[in-house]
């Protein structure tokens, strides 16, 4: 029963792999609005395993096809054969970048400093996902992982770009992983170089050599993608896709996971009373903001947390505007209106919006926001300042709304986005910068993790979405597009819907 259960999501899947090349050329340089930490960024640490995973540097156990189901990567295979008990048995021949092999202890001595406290590849985050009890070899290719309770989420957790496979690092290989491309250099906030592997077991990569460069401002990054210094800049701006792409760029627009929405302030402010967060999120008028701030090609207008790219997850909530219900719900929350401008307890009710500007739709989105809280007289300030200072301002009070953008499916689960964002202290994940605290919302999330029925895990995953909908946790907005363009001789690349994978052995870059 427990082999079967595991295997159902691998089924019919087939991953093709490229084949040798006679040899690598040609060096693809990309423009992203993130850039490395520091100067050997270790992949387990923070979300530092994102840069690294799109770069084809690091592999990690299980991955995500571009229908976001579960295939082995350097595992050959998984099988469930207790309730808290996985074993995965590891591809035969694969090596580390220095050219050692890959062993189940090598997995283990990979994956055992996540969990330990004052090590650089600590991570809170990832402790909690993988609630592991213990893992241990039996032989050189299978690792037995047991985790300290059912966790039907945890083959897709062995996706999540931290959860890699490292071998021991040496100056030659400071980050020593098995990926088709070997990291050479990081730059600080500037740069992050990879060299083709020759020796990659899944067939030698096309291209010689990769940089992605660090641009916040999505202007430059067009700027310097028109004058042929930049090969591929993802994300690129909306409002300017059209255009570059009639200039003959090649233009890579996909639906992904990732959910452009209002992070809340539940601690302090107006937002604490559920009628007028359900006001503001009334008030915002979607449709419109998709064509203006992403030129309709950047997103559709967001009713649910997740997607429809996330096939069989994503709830029917449709998103409503209806500015004259918000205005009751304001009068229900015991605003009054006077002289154009809703009053609370005497005072203007003020709206305080952060965002920040390395994404181009956010900005305008912010300022659609407050144009429509405005237009129903709820007074509202933008500013624009760096993520974490804008979650910190969440958190302290000093802000009401956060508009972000965030991946629900890093890891195709949909398990990872509300526990991340929304799960009390016992999730312990460290991501609910607002404050939610809802015991109904935990128990469903604690169900869902421990539930292996998909049906069964369908609908508590419909009823997350519909509860966090409800109570207006947070404001969904739109769910993103992402919109790239690369120049003609660029071949291979394509939109992943979880944006964790950018280059393999196929992509190619010609004059």
């Amino acid at each position: 029963m427990f082999r079967l259960l595991a295997l159902a999501a691998l089924a019919a899947v087939t991953v093709p792999f490229a084949q040798p090349s006679a040899a690598q050329e040609g060096s693809l340089t990309i423009a992203y609005h993130a850039g490395p930490a520091n100067e050997a960024p270790d992949p387990r640490a923070r979300q530092f395993g994102w840069l690294s995973n799109q770069m084809g540097v690091t592999e990690t156990l299980m991955g995500l096809d571009h229908d976001l189901q579960l295939y082995p990567r350097l595992a050959e295979s998984i099988e469930q054969s207790g309730p808290t008990t996985w074993r995965v048995t590891l591809r035969d021949g694969v090596s580390f970048h220095d050219g050692s092999p890959v062993t189940a202890q090598s997995v283990i001595d990979s994956l055992t400093p996540i969990a330990e406290e004052g090590h650089p590849a600590h991570n809170v985050r990832l402790v909690d996902l993988l609630d592991l009890a213990g893992m241990n070899a039996d032989g050189d290719r299978v690792v037995v992982f047991e985790t300290n309770s059912p966790n039907a989420a945890f083959p897709w957790t062995l996706t999540e770009p931290g959860v890699v496979v490292l071998g021991e690092p040496s100056s030659a290989f400071p980050i020593n992983a098995t990926g088709p491309f070997i990291f050479r250099e990081a730059v600080t906030d500037q740069r992050y170089r990879v060299e083709a592997n020759p020796n990659y077991w899944g067939g030698a990569p096309a291209l010689a050599e990769a940089v992605v460069r660090k641009m916040t401002d999505p202007a430059a990054a067009a700027l310097a993608f028109e004058a042929g210094e930049i090969d591929l800049v993802i994300n690129y701006a909306e409002t300017d896709y059209d255009r570059i792409l009639s200039t003959g760029a090649q233009g890579y627009a996909a639906p992904t996971s990732r959910l452009f929405h209002y992070a809340l302030n539940h601690r302090s402010g107006p937002l604490t009373n559920k009628l007028i967060r359900r006001a503001v999120s009334l008030a915002i008028d979607r449709e419109a903001i998709v064509e203006a701030a992403l030129s309709g090609v950047g997103g559709t207008p967001a009713g649910a947390i997740f997607p429809q790219v996330m096939k069989g997850w994503a709830a029917d909530i449709a998103p409503v505007y209806d500015p004259a219900e918000a205005e009751r719900l304001l009068a229900e929350a015991g605003a009054v209106k006077e002289s154009g401008l809703w009053m609370l307890d005497g005072e203007p009710l003020t709206i305080r919006i952060v965002t920040y500007a390395s994404r181009a739709a956010l900005p305008p989105t912010a300022e659609l926001t407050q144009a429509y809280l405005q237009a129903i007289g709820v007074s509202a300030t933008v500013s624009i300042g760096e993520f974490g200072a804008n979650n910190e301002a969440i958190t302290n009070g000093t802000a009401d709304m956060h508009l972000q953008a965030f991946g629900t499916a890093p890891q195709g689960d949909p398990s990872y986005f509300p526990e991340l964002l929304l799960a009390g202290p016992a999730f312990n994940i460290g991501g609910n910068v607002g404050g939610y605290s809802n015991p109904k919302l935990d128990t469903l999330l604690a169900e869902g993790r421990e539930t292996f029925d998909q049906t069964e895990r369908r609908a508590i995953y419909t009823r997350v979405q519909e509860l966090i909908a409800e109570e207006a946790a947070l404001i969904p907005v739109f769910h993103g597009n992402q919109t790239s363009v690369g120049r003609a001789g660029l071949s291979g690349f394509k939109v992943h819907p979880a944006e964790t994978y950018w280059l393999d052995s196929e992509v190619s870059l010609s004059e």
